[in-house]
């Protein structure tokens, strides 16, 4: 890790959210190690503003254009500058640091991370929805960018530690383990009764609420499927998905000599997050090293696809064309957050998408604008099945 004499430069978009909060804290213990470029949030003015005048940014950005006074005024005298809308974020983005932390919630973050691309920046990746949506194009901008994405999702980052870029070429698959959920065992005649507060209480890990219900869902093995599928560039029918209830396994990958190469470590976000952010070196975290004598037993099973039919939409959703993944998150985001208001069951959230899916024919997106189109359309067609569900 770099010395205080030479600090790396880092921009954390979504520095309020759970990957952001674990990205400002790593900041905060390594003792100079980085200079903070720019902090984004959604509408957490007040958090945001603290940890822009803690970390001394060169410019703090609302997401929200209606919170800018109140950011101005929670800076007020600090030297921070302020910004706010999408404006801001792309303002953001494209200043000049080395490091980016790309970790809005969802399509959102989309522009400001395609924006860091598109200037060359190393890119942690704790978005999966930007390549859900925009895979193609997001790759094809690092490539003409010399842009590099590091993923921070646990189980794509676990891939990236372990694979042997000499080697691709005798990749025989991937596979992306998943903890279940917390109703990996529920009976199913009970689980029509989930509620939010049940789904967001994830069993391993401490994640934001959109990313908890996605993992009771399992929707989110499906978005990290298609993630895969862009990172490494493999066909679906080469990424595997196993069920590991213990999360210390974070994924595999299994070559052609029979080797199968796992990253092991605590359920704890810190630790990809820290290696996105000291590639291609490492730096010190405060997570617990891992014992596995204590743990003493790690298990297997495959997914259940009944239960959690997510899995099988996503893998269709990539054989039906550019566009169909969008319309799968776009209509995800919208049933997640119905279901968080009280506006849906828990089983509706996939019968939405799988609805939105069926009723919004795939066509081809070749440019940011024909994607956040496609995604404005994919969304009011998911908004206008709520109605389907209502008592």
């Amino acid at each position: 890790m770099r010395d205080v004499n030479n600090p790396r430069s880092i921009t954390i978009l979504g520095s309020t959210g759970s990957v952001g909060c674990n990205t400002v804290d790593l900041v905060k213990r390594s003792e100079g190690s980085f200079r903070v470029v720019a902090l984004t949030a959604n509408t957490a003015v007040e958090n945001l503003a603290r940890q822009a005048i803690d970390l001394a940014a060169e410019l703090a950005v609302v997401a929200d254009q209606s919170r800018y006074e109140d950011l101005k005024r929670a800076l007020s005298g600090s030297g921070v500058e302020a910004a706010a809308g999408m404006s801001g974020l792309l303002e953001a983005a494209g200043r000049p640091a080395e490091f980016v932390m790309a970790a809005i919630v969802g399509a959102a973050g989309l522009p400001p991370t395609l924006a860091a691309i598109e200037r060359g920046a190393t890119v942690g990746l704790a978005n999966k929805e930007t390549l859900v949506c925009a895979g193609k194009l997001m790759i094809d901008a690092c490539a003409r960018n010399g842009a590099r994405l590091i993923p921070v999702d646990s189980e794509h980052n676990a891939i990236f530690q372990v694979l042997e870029e000499g080697h691709r070429a005798s990749i025989r698959r991937i596979i992306l383990t998943a903890s279940g959920g917390p109703f990996r065992s529920m009976p199913l005649s009970e689980m029509p009764h989930i509620t939010p507060a049940q789904a967001v209480a994830h069993p391993n890990w401490d994640m934001g609420p959109k990313i908890s219900v996605d993992s009771a869902t399992m929707m989110n093995k499906g978005l990290e499927l298609i993630e895969a599928r862009y990172l490494f560039d493999l066909p679906e029918e080469r990424i595997d998905i196993l069920v590991h209830p213990q999360s210390v396994i974070h994924s595999l990958v299994a070559y052609d000599d029979g080797s199968v190469l796992a990253q092991l470590g605590q359920p704890d976000m810190r630790t990809p997050i820290s290696y996105a952010m000291a590639w291609p070196g490492r730096m010190s975290t405060p997570v617990a090293e891992l014992d596995l004598a204590r743990i003493a037993s790690l298990t297997f099973e495959a997914p259940d696809h009944e239960r959690f039919p997510a899995m099988g939409l996503a893998r269709t959703s990539l054989g039906d064309g550019a566009s169909a993944p969008i319309v799968l998150n776009a209509a995800n985001e919208v049933a997640v957050e119905a279901f968080l208001g009280g506006r849906i069951g828990f089983l509706d959230v996939i019968d939405l998408v799988a609805r939105a899916l069926d009723k919004v024919p795939p066509r081809d997106v070749d440019d940011l604008e024909a994607v956040i189109e496609f995604d404005r359309a994919a969304r009011r067609q998911a908004i206008d099945l709520l109605p389907v569900y209502a008592d």
